[in-house]
């Protein structure tokens, strides 16, 4: 009998792999559980998102030619990480729009890449998960995700089912974090003061944990949490969803 059950191909992403794998390790947890065969391309690289956002286009579409080879011949490409998968899904065929040969690769590898929680919701149909987390959460909705992939709705719809957690609303969910890559470099004070913003919004709430769904937005505003003295947990979606209570908070350790 052929084996049904849908392929998908994990992107990591950089951050992940570098600073937090329990997240790459909680994804391939749901989706496994949610029926698709799991791979992890040992090939695959960075997305090229710092180059392209930095106007190195050339460095950009090199490092996107190597990720279209990569991620060619899975049903589907998924990333914990809606940042990384609008690079995949809306920059890479803008990279090579004026390339014959590598536009209509870049647009079926688009076409084929989803962020995790919409690709569970929206793609596998899945409406609940198994997991148990006492705990009242605010969730972050990061900008990537929201503004270029639409995921919103999808997270909150798998949360809900989340047994004991109870999910607050913040006042500006469509407000930035201030992390945007680089621009956290070059513009500190404005990034520090707009993280500010968002976490005094998350304080309002009441909540005691921050979700999101890209590690960027986390690491960003658990450390600014952590410099304030913030008594706040900071963790990835995928890893409330797999049940991940073993791995610390982002920026605590053990």
């Amino acid at each position: 009998m052929a084996e049904s059950r849908p392929q998908v191909a994990l992107f990591v992403t950089c951050l992940v792999d570098l600073f937090r794998p329990s997240i790459g390790f909680a994804a391939v947890k749901l989706l496994e559980e949610a029926g698709c065969r799991v791979a992890v391309p040992a090939a695959q690289t960075c997305c090229g998102q710092p180059a392209y956002n930095s106007g190195d286009r050339a460095d950009a579409r090199a490092i996107a030619r190597q990720v279209i080879e990569t991620f060619e011949g899975h049903d589907h490409v998924v990333a914990p990480s809606g940042s990384c998968a609008g690079m995949l899904r809306v920059h890479y065929p803008a990279l090579f729009a004026d390339d014959p040969a590598w536009k209509p690769r870049a647009e079926a590898l688009a076409a084929r890449t989803h962020e995790l929680v919409s690709f569970l919701v929206d793609v596998m149909k899945l409406k609940k998960v198994a997991a148990r987390w006492n705990a009242s959460a605010a969730y972050h909705d990061s900008c990537s995700g929201l503004r270029e992939l639409g995921v919103r709705t999808q997270p909150r719809a798998l949360l809900s089912s989340v047994a004991g957690l109870s999910v607050k609303d913040l006042g500006v969910p469509e407000a930035c974090c201030g992390f945007g890559g680089t621009f956290c470099v070059k513009y500190g004070e404005i990034s520090d003061k707009i993280a500010a913003d968002k976490l005094k919004d998350v304080a309002d709430t009441g909540a005691g944990m921050l979700l999101a769904g890209d590690l960027g937005c986390l690491l960003h505003l658990a450390g600014k949490a952590k410099r304030d003295g913030m008594n706040l947990a900071v963790r990835h979606v995928a890893e409330v969803l797999a049940g991940d209570d073993r791995t610390p908070p982002i920026g605590e350790g053990r």
